[in-house]
């Protein structure tokens, strides 16, 4: 078992830090990690039995699978500010693997669509199946870049105190395309009205996971262009990835908990100044950041008086949680290259009509399944055949409602009874059914199949709807102002992808962008640090050759 971090002990915690950082999401490991690099002595506490948040990856009967990383894009360019970012928090020990060439496969019924790296052949092979859109292809292919490339301008008050943001936000509105706030079937069915198109464009609607008259464009374009230049895997899997960050926060003076969950942040005189643990210990801090996502940092976290002090009762009210879902972990016998697995993703959907697909799915569950995704981690790392040599796994994962398992909410994990036990037998066989359709060669190899519920993501990451993006995505979202990293609370930090967007790219983005705000006036020295850093020189290299 694959555990990144140190259990918790009371006695093994210091009485106070600079920073504590509740969660180890990827928004809260780069937020640790670059206050490490700046001088500050941080201590990150995790409720779950390894850091990671859904970077990390678990272990089930000599197969491993990750959890929410199946693929990352641009970090396979040296110079690109994600790639930036990830070498410094990690010390340049973060390696990335290439996808293939068709990094996604949109498949609509009986027909499929490649998307390969390059916008150019993004926009010709799109092109060459929809001759008479060519033109609306080339305006997209435009538009997507232009409103992703106005992401910096758009989040740019993020990084500023609530007060500037507030300033920044009259002229925001100038400094980027109109359709960043539309959504994006509105945006789409400007340019076409072909819906079979449409249904393509938007075939990656399951990395944000709204469908395309709900999500906004700016979500939409973010992920398309981050993919442009194709997907990339963490070499050795996605655990690396928490693996590689902490060994920099403890260099820094400070460590990373697991088994650490947090009843309340301490607030004193409208300051925060440290956290109470579930067994009553109390550890001080001069400044607490939450990784734990905005629902639970202001419904559970903070104090009630502060919770109504601030307003946060009804500002909970204009945003809802993100889809949930479910996700079969399968094993089969044989390697990658055996088994013919592919280092493409496989989107499979029965129509174009996303959202006629998903009302019917969610009114009736045995209608078809309105989204699958198919991974292939095994085939995606190139380290994976030295640890788990003559076996391979696949990730099916399709949507699942929280209010079709309300039902159990109240059990405890892996003892929720057998009709929860048969239900998810039910859910298991329709996503095993899906994936033998397009690789019919793995049914006589399955060794050994596992599902995780909307309730498994309540259970081990403490989202209450078993939400996966934390915040949904759609215009409102975008207009809250109080989704900042600066709270009202004196001290007190909001970070990862509920103050940006969503994915392991957006949490990122959000811990860089906590840091800058808690810097303030200061901030020119992490850009000067995410600038100037240097990957260490092995040590290979710095030593004298014998005479």
């Amino acid at each position: 078992m694959k555990r990144v971090g140190r259990r918790y002990r009371p006695k093994r915690v210091d009485d106070s830090y600079d920073v504590i950082v509740i969660g180890s999401g990827i928004g809260g490991l780069a937020n640790a990690a670059l206050l490490s690099r700046l001088g500050q002595r941080v201590c990150v506490l995790e409720q779950h039995y390894t850091a990671g948040g859904f970077t990390h990856t678990y272990e089930r009967n000599g197969y491993e699978w990750d959890v929410g990383v199946h693929y990352i894009g641009e970090v396979h360019k040296p110079h690109s500010p994600l790639r930036r970012i990830f070498d410094v928090i990690s010390d340049g020990q973060l390696q990335w693997a290439e996808m293939d060439e068709t990094y996604d496969r949109i498949i609509i019924g009986d027909r499929h669509y490649d998307f390969r790296v390059g916008r150019e052949r993004f926009a010709e092979d799109l092109k060459a199946r929809f001759p008479a859109d060519a033109q609306a292809i080339d305006d997209y292919v435009d538009l997507v870049r232009r409103v992703a490339g106005s992401m910096r301008n758009f989040f740019m008050g993020q990084a500023l105190s609530p007060s500037m943001d507030r300033l920044y936000r009259m002229v925001r509105e100038h400094r980027v395309p109109r359709e960043c706030m539309m959504t994006t079937r509105e945006v789409l069915e400007s340019l076409t009205d072909n819906q079979e198109l449409i249904g393509v464009l938007t075939g990656q609607w399951g990395d944000y996971g709204m469908p395309p008259a709900e999500a906004t464009f700016l979500m939409h374009a973010s992920v398309v262009k981050h993919y442009f230049s194709g997907g990339c895997y963490p070499v050795g899997g996605s655990w690396k990835i928490a693996d590689t960050i902490v060994p920099v926060i403890r260099a820094g003076g400070g460590e990373v908990f697991t088994y650490a969950e947090v009843e309340q942040i301490l607030v004193e005189h409208g300051r925060a100044v440290g956290v109470r643990m579930k067994d009553g210990h109390e550890i001080r801090a001069g400044r607490v950041v939450s990784d734990a996502g905005a629902s639970n940092t202001f419904e559970k976290l903070l104090p009630e008086a502060e919770r109504i002090r601030h307003g946060y009762p009804q500002k909970l009210k204009s945003v809802k949680p993100s889809a949930s879902h479910i996700c079969l972990y399968a094993g089969f016998k044989g390697t990658a290259k055996e088994l013919g697995l592919p280092r493409t993703n496989l989107w499979i959907y029965p129509s174009p009509a996303h959202e006629d697909n998903l009302a019917r799915y969610e009114a009736d569950q045995s209608q078809p399944l309105p989204l699958v995704y198919i991974s292939f981690p095994s085939a995606k790392d190139p380290d994976w055949v030295n640890h788990y040599p003559d076996k391979s796994t696949v990730e099916v994962i399709s949507l699942g409602p929280y209010e079709w398992f309300e039902q159990w909410r109240d059990t405890t994990w892996n003892q929720r009874g057998e009709d929860y036990e048969t239900f998810k037998a039910q859910l298991t066989e329709r996503l095993l059914e899906v994936l033998f359709q397009h690789m019919p060669q793995l049914r006589d190899a399955l060794d050994y199949q596992e599902l995780s519920t909307p309730l498994s993501t309540e259970w081990f990451n403490f989202y209450g709807q078993g939400e996966i993006y934390g915040l949904d995505h759609d215009p409102e979202r975008f207009r809250q102002r109080w989704l900042h990293p600066v709270t009202p609370v004196k001290n007190l930090y909001l970070t990862g992808q509920d103050v940006v967007t969503a994915g392991v790219g957006g949490a990122l983005m959000g811990g860089v962008l906590t840091t800058g705000a808690m810097l303030g006036l200061q901030q020119k020295k992490l850009w000067k640090l995410l600038k100037e850093w240097e990957p260490p020189v092995p040590a290979a290299e710095t030593e004298s050759s014998p005479a």
